[in-house]
Parts: structure tokens; C-alpha cells; sequence
């Protein structure tokens, strides 16, 4: 599994809160949290971002509620991979429940920069700068993690093994 896209960089300790405020955790459609994506970070970012588009963060990424708000904000821009030098815990895991590759990297967290073309290979951990001609190694993710981005979650990828179609 290939990605390829535009970096948006992001800075440490980003928070849910930051992600998407709880003012808007009355829905959990995608399309319409994406519509508040780092509203209270940079206005302008959500504008900013295309589908395909690659956030890249620093120290701990997701930390604070354990809300599924948040990857659901994150998947419902288009963005399908966040790069970060590290990632709360619980966020990790809701991120990957529902789809959202996370690559932990702290090298490529701190090169690349703002608007960078970035190309990642999921089962090597590749993350290339095509921008920067620089080739980073994230931490390695398991195979079942990757089923579960490949079946779009883990209630898709549930459904698939019980063979219940959606």
C-alpha cells in the first residue's frame, strides 16, 4: 500500500481538542467534523488541505480525550497518514480502528517541511521526500495493523472476516 501527497506540518503535542474542539463532537460524520479540522489551531489549514494531502507532526500527536472524533476529522479531509515523532496512545489506537495510518518517525518529523511531496510504502516504512530527494525508515507497522488500513477499520475489517457484507 502506496500513498503519495502534499506534507502539512504540524507542530508538538497537538490535542484532540486542537484537532477538532468539542463543540463539534455532536456528529460523528467524517465529511462534516473534516468541515472544523484545526479550526482552533489555524483557521486556515482545513482550506489548506487536499484529499491524498500528508500531515506530518512532532512529539506526541493526539494526546488528551480519547475521542474517535478526531482520526474521523482527520480520514473525513482525505488525509490518510500522519507522520509524528510520536503519538498519544489511545489516539494510536483509535487512528488504526478506524482507518488512519500513523508512522512514527522521528527523523522525518523533523525534516520535512511545509508542503514537501512526500511518497510512503506502508510495508517497508518507507517515507521518501520526493521535495528534499531524502529517504526516512519508520518504526515498522504489523501486518494486522495494515489489514485493518487496507479494510478501511476494524468493523470493516470484522465484517469481512465474517463475511457480512456492508
Amino acid at each position: 500500500m502506496e500513498f503519495q501527497g502534499r506534507a502539512h506540518r504540524l507542530g508538538d503535542h497537538i490535542d484532540t481538542d486542537l484537532i477538532i474542539a468539542g463543540r463539534y463532537l455532536v456528529t460523528t460524520d467524517p465529511q462534516r467534523l473534516a468541515e472544523h479540522l484545526f479550526e482552533d489551531l489555524d483557521p486556515g489549514l482545513r482550506a489548506r488541505i487536499r484529499p491524498g494531502d500528508i500531515l506530518v507532526a512532532g512529539e506526541n500527536f493526539g494526546q488528551g480525550s480519547s475521542r474517535e472524533h478526531a482520526p474521523l476529522a482527520i480520514l473525513g479531509a482525505g488525509v490518510r497518514v500522519v507522520v509524528a515523532a510520536s503519538f498519544a496512545r489511545i489516539f494510536y489506537r483509535n487512528a488504526f480502528n478506524n482507518g488512519l495510518v500513523l508512522l512514527e518517525c522521528p527523523e522525518a518529523s523533523r525534516s520535512v517541511q511545509d508542503g514537501d511531496e512526500l511518497r510512503i510504502v506502508l510495508e517497508t516504512g518507507e517515507i521518501r521526500n520526493l521535495t528534499r530527494n531524502e529517504v526516512h525508515r519508520a518504526r515498522p507497522i504489523p501486518p494486522f495493523m495494515r489489514q485493518l488500513v487496507e479494510a478501511g477499520g476494524l468493523i470493516p475489517y470484522v465484517q469481512q472476516r465474517l463475511g457480512i457484507l456492508r
